[in-house]
């Protein structure tokens, strides 16, 4: 015997009608909330968003403060500059940005997402902008219902103007991380800019004009993995939004000033506020899903309405689901101690190679043309390109020594060399050891050491061939 499908209400649909497995997507209109999570979530926004547009117009010592200069294969970050040497710390943000994603997800569900994912910021924006032109929820849905006119082209006009500006500036502040953003603004002015350039202003412009704009939601429920895995990061004692069943059910409406007891209500009085606020058009008091991104605009919109009708606060709050089912609850446990650990440890660790990080580096190639030569001396040559990358913004004297190699001594007429900024260096060296000292092949370490503090070295071995 087969069951029968099930509808998208969850009963069992009749067999002679067709089942649908894809729904029409009805647009969320939001409604306005305050509260003290909205005013952290506007901080929030405002704090990241303030960095994005206002960090690659910082300056610092003649240039721009933060540039990822792939052409030249140069991170500037204010004083430091990275080379692809460096990639080591490339790999050390991004552990440690996956591992705060863990131990931000157990200790507190998907904050990430609900005051700090660009997804989330840009939408906020979006929406600011909207309900400046076209009003709060109920106008927006009417104006949405009503039939064109000459009024309602012009809010619609007057919108997409101002998001199509916004998200092109969106664009231009991204591919300023990675051009001079200076010379690219006037580029753009005057349409006299690169190719790649304007197709990757256009290219992330859009992204945010699409993603910001109409799918909003459907980015978190549809598109993002991060929702689809979560399940696996959270327990019982992991700190999410949640709609206290046990004191709101019976759910229903009544009069200001009455004891839900004395009518056999609970505490919820069925006003919706809770679905009306939410970005991702879910009810929290169905329970726990995974379009919920934790932004707690129910929270403060539930806190609202308590505070109405004269009753205790925290009916939809943060909390776990022991506490809810009056067990105990360890917001700090073995799982976060581990992951807190890691972060330390892993922190630390790469401070502590990025503060002792050597701001130069050596590169040494054998001359393989000869393997090698005598001079008039009765010593062996071996002949080195000797590379000097300058990885510092200012300029260094540099001179070679040599070590790990008995008598061997560096045949050349130039006590040091200066090395600008940022350059690399090449010079061809010889390298003499006395005829008969070894047979064969040995190892030498060249040294790289800044002539004004010696204390910094950088190491290149290299191989030294004699008869």
């Amino acid at each position: 015997m087969t069951a029968p499908l099930a509808t998208p209400s969850g009963g069992a649909a009749p067999p002679d009608e067709p089942v649908a497995f894809y729904a029409k997507h009805v647009k969320i209109y939001p409604r306005e909330v305050a509260g003290r999570f909205d005013r952290l979530r506007r901080v929030a926004v405002l704090a990241l968003l303030g960095l994005y547009y206002l960090v690659p117009w910082l300056r610092w010592d003649g240039r721009q403060a933060v540039l990822f200069d792939l052409p030249a294969r140069k991170f500037y970050i204010f004083g430091l500059v990275l080379w692809p040497q460096d990639f080591i710390f490339l790999t050390w943000i991004l552990v440690l940005l996956g591992i705060s994603l863990f131990f931000f997800t157990a200790l507190a569900g998907r904050l990430w997402c609900g005051f700090a994912c660009p997804q989330t910021v840009w939408t906020e924006v979006f929406v600011w902008i909207e309900r400046a032109v076209e009003g709060d929820r109920a106008r927006r849905m009417k104006l949405d219902r009503a039939p064109w006119s000459g009024a309602k082209i012009a809010r619609k006009t007057t919108k997409q103007v101002l998001w199509i500006a916004f998200a092109l500036w969106t664009g231009v502040s991204f591919v300023g991380f990675f051009v001079p953003i200076a010379p690219l603004t006037r580029g753009l002015a005057t349409l006299e800019v690169g190719g790649w350039a304007l197709f990757w202003t256009l290219f992330y412009g859009a992204a945010t004009y699409f993603n910001a704009g109409f799918l909003r939601e459907q980015v978190c429920k549809y598109m993002c993995p991060y929702a689809r895995f979560q399940s696996a990061m959270f327990d019982r004692d992991t700190l999410v939004v949640t709609y206290d069943a046990g004191r709101g059910e019976p759910r229903g409406a009544r009069a200001r000033g009455v004891d839900p007891k004395s009518r056999g209500l609970g505490d919820c009085v069925d006003c919706t506020m809770c679905v009306q606020v939410c970005p991702t058009g879910i009810d929290i008091r169905q329970g726990l899903q995974y379009e919920c991104i934790t932004c707690a605009a129910c929270v403060d919109a539930c806190d609202t309405v308590m505070d109405k009708v004269g009753y205790p606060r925290g009916l939809i709050r943060f909390t776990t689901q022991n506490a809810l089912d009056g067990r105990r609850t360890r917001i700090m446990r073995p799982r976060t101690y581990v992951y807190a650990t890691l972060l330390s440890v892993i922190f630390v660790a790469g401070l502590a190679g990025l503060l002792a990080r050597t701001p130069y580096g050596l590169d040494v190639i054998r001359d393989r043309n000869a393997l090698y030569q005598e001079n008039a001396d009765d010593e062996v040559e071996n002949v080195y390109t000797v590379k000097i990358l300058n990885k510092d913004v200012a300029a260094h004297e540099f001179r070679l020594e040599l070590e790990g190699l008995p008598g061997a001594r560096l045949v050349t007429n130039r006590p040091s060399w200066h090395v600008e900024g940022g350059e690399v260096y090449s010079i061809a060296v010889r390298v003499a050891v006395p005829e008969g000292e070894f047979r064969g092949g040995r190892d030498l370490r060249f040294v790289l050491v800044d002539a004004a503090g010696g204390a910094r070295r950088s190491v290149e071995r290299a191989r030294f061939i004699a008869p």
